[in-house]
């Protein structure tokens, strides 16, 4: 899809968004709060003659969704310490070995509780956002701006929608209609918005997809957030491509995506993985229409089920102790050798593994 194609599915799909949702013929994909469950994650690092690790931890915290338990560590560092992101408050363990250690080894256990979420947007009482935090979460990073191409396009989507709802709702809608997952990308991708607009290259995975709804949302006033965490357990709504498929879950990683709207406040928005839905589920390559995609289409725009662990928001993150470049997200772990930077991607050369489980209330 070209630069102009974008622009003009831009001004087509505003007014089609705001038609009624399609209700599914239930395929029972209804996420509600009922009751909190814990799980634990463990990071194991093994990453030969590494002398500098940052392992992000799930310690993101939400009263009515997720709350961070105990952290944990066991191996030869010489140093390991929780460290925050001073912009965002992204924590992670900060690591450095000894220069001389030849099998470098550390191994982080994390215990969260999570629950469901379901909101109607728009609906509810929550507090108001605080002028500061409206001003942060509708601010550009390097790789979201706001305005340009960017807001440009999202004018385009929301014209002649009423209210902050239908405006989230009308990009929800466009993103979910225009862009398609990329299973060649790496990781979840990079989230270069201005990128994806000028070529109209729309391919991606989720810190795309769900970047894309962020700056677009930012650029016409709706504050809005990434989510970057990683998926622990299989779905219990029957969805093999929105769960984790076994303990192993160390390309797990899943980027979701945030709108405040007055009255329900933090809304989860998820377009990316209705696309993930349409790929994956099985037998792959779904049509829009078929109803385990419009089930998950009319759900994650409001609702998500917290089979998924939240890292931070941060983007743009220095690495503590590093003189290396920021990275885009943290989500996965990191680690350099002399100053260079090892393939965070490459779990296998890299060394290293996450696991999950589901722990058995006593």
């Amino acid at each position: 899809m070209n630069r102009r194609n974008v622009l003009k599915a831009g001004f087509a799909t505003g007014a089609l968004s705001l038609a009624p949702r399609v209700a599914s013929a239930d395929v029972g994909f209804t996420p509600v709060p009922k009751g909190w469950r814990t799980f634990e994650l463990t990071t194991r690092l093994e990453p030969t003659f590494a002398d500098k690790a940052w392992i992000p931890l799930p310690t993101f915290k939400a009263d009515d969704w997720q709350r961070p338990g105990n952290v944990s560590w066991t191996g030869n560092a010489r140093v390991a310490e929780r460290v925050l992101d001073p912009k965002y408050g992204a924590e992670m363990l900060r690591v450095e070995w000894a220069t001389n250690e030849q099998s470098p080894v550390i191994e982080v256990t994390t215990q969260v509780q999570t629950q469901n979420r379901s909101l109607q947007p728009g609906q509810g009482s929550a507090a108001p956002l605080g002028a500061d935090e409206r001003r942060f979460n509708l601010e550009p990073t390097d790789l979201l701006p706001v305005d340009g191409l960017v807001k440009e396009t999202a004018e385009g989507i929301v014209r002649g929608a009423v209210g902050d709802v239908d405006k989230a709702r009308a990009l929800y809608q466009w993103v979910v209609e225009n862009t398609s997952r990329d299973p060649k990308t790496k990781g979840c991708g990079v989230g270069d918005v201005s990128w994806m607009l000028k070529t109209g290259n729309l391919n991606g995975k989720c810190a795309d997809l769900n970047a894309l709804y962020v700056a677009m949302a930012r650029s016409v006033g709706l504050p809005a957030r990434d989510l970057y965490g990683i998926r622990v357990v299989p779905s219990q709504f029957g969805y093999k491509s929105l769960g984790a498929g076994s303990e192993i879950v160390t390309k797990a990683q899943h980027c979701r995506a945030e709108v405040w709207l007055e009255g329900s406040g933090w809304t989860p928005v998820d377009p990316a993985d209705v696309r993930k839905v349409v790929l994956e589920e099985p037998p792959g390559n779904l049509a829009l229409t078929n109803l385990k995609v419009t089930a998950a289409r009319r759900t994650l725009f409001g609702a998500c089920e917290m089979n998924w662990l939240a890292y931070n928001m941060a983007h743009d993150v220095k690495l503590p102790g590093s003189n290396g470049p920021a990275v885009e997200f943290l989500m996965y772990p990191q680690a350099e050798i002399a100053g260079t930077r090892l393939d965070s991607l490459d779990p296998d050369t890299f060394k290293y593994v996450i696991t999950a489980k589901e722990l058995t209330p006593t």
